[in-house]
C-alpha cells in the first residue's frame, strides 16, 4: 500500500531509537516532516539525526524533552508549532520506559516514575497539541501502548498499569474529539526485535520466540507500517481501536 503524506508533519517522542526510530525515519520515507524528541542518549539521537538530514534534508528536527514536565511539553508543543517544519498534524506518543519488579518488592518511586513518564507524559503532550489539532479538523494521535497492557505480565504491574490506562485514555479522546475529524488511536506491540532485545542472551531469546505462535519476534519496521497507515488517510474511519502487533502472542 502507497502511502503519501507529504505536506503532513509529525510530532514522535522517543523517536531515537527502537520503534519510534523507525517510525521516524518510515515517515520521512513517506514524505512527511518529522519532528522527534529524546530524554536521554543525547549521542544517539544527534548521530540518528545527522543521517537523517543527509537523505532527508530540512524535513527533521531533533528536540531534547522531559515528558514527564507538563512545561516542557507546553513549551515543546509551542516551538514545534512555530518552527520551519510548520504546524502539526499527528503526534505519535511513543516515549516511554520500564523499570521492571516483582510487584511484592516495587517500591513507590519505581512505581512513580513509570507511571509519569508512560502515561503522564502521553497525557501532558495530548493536552498540549489537542486546540491546535481542533482547529484543523484533520489531525491524528497515535498512542504506543503495548500487549502487557492488554493482558498480565509478571514484574510489570508498573508498566502494565500505564499501558492499559493508555488504552482507555485512547477510547476516550476518540470519544470527545471525533466531531473535529480527529483520530486516535493505539498501537499494542509485543516482542519487538529493538536494540534493547539485542543485548539479550540467545537462550532468552529462543525462549521468546517459543513463547510466540509466529515463532519469532516482530520487527520496529513491522510496527512502523502500522503506525504510517494509522498516520494516512487511508485510516479516517478508524478511531479508538487499539492494534495488538504480537505474532499471536495473545490470541
Amino acid at each position: 500500500m502507497h502511502i503519501n503524506l507529504e505536506g503532513k508533519h509529525f510530532l514522535v517522542t522517543g523517536g531515537g531509537r527502537g520503534i519510534g526510530k523507525a517510525i521516524v525515519r518510515n515517515l520521512l520515507s513517506s514524505k512527511a516532516s518529522v519532528s522527534f524528541t529524546y530524554h536521554q542518549n543525547k549521542e544517539t539521537a544527534e548521530k540518528f539525526l545527522h543521517d537523517l538530514l543527509e537523505e532527508f534534508p530540512g524535513k527533521v528536527a531533533l528536540y531534547h524533552s522531559d515528558i514527564q514536565n507538563e512545561e516542557q511539553s507546553k513549551s515543546l508543543i509551542n516551538t514545534i508549532e512555530k518552527s520551519p517544519l510548520g504546524s502539526l498534524h499527528g503526534l505519535i506518543n511513543n516515549a516511554g520506559i520500564t523499570a521492571d519488579s516483582p510487584f511484592f518488592s516495587m517500591t513507590h518511586e519505581v512505581w512513580k516514575e513509570v507511571i509519569s513518564t508512560n502515561l503522564n507524559g502521553t497525557y501532558f503532550l495530548s493536552k498540549a497539541v489537542i486546540k491546535s489539532f481542533i482547529r484543523k479538523k484533520n489531525s491524528k494521535i497515535i498512542n504506543i501502548s503495548s500487549v502487557s497492557g492488554v493482558r498480565g505480565a509478571m514484574g510489570q504491574a508498573n508498566y502494565g498499569a500505564s499501558k492499559a490506562a493508555i488504552i482507555s485514555l485512547t477510547k476516550t479522546l476518540a470519544l470527545e474529539f471525533a466531531k473535529f475529524n480527529m483520530q486516535v488511536n493505539a498501537v499494542a506491540p509485543g516482542f519487538i526485535d529493538t536494540e534493547m532485545v539485542a543485548k539479550m542472551n540467545d537462550h532468552d531469546k529462543k525462549r521468546i520466540d517459543q513463547m510466540i505462535p509466529m515463532k519469532r519476534m516482530g520487527t520496529p519496521d513491522e510496527v512502523a507500517d502500522l503506525v504510517i497507515f494509522l498516520c494516512s488517510e487511508k485510516s479516517n474511519y478508524i478511531t479508538g481501536q487499539t492494534f495488538v502487533i504480537d505474532g499471536g502472542l495473545t490470541v
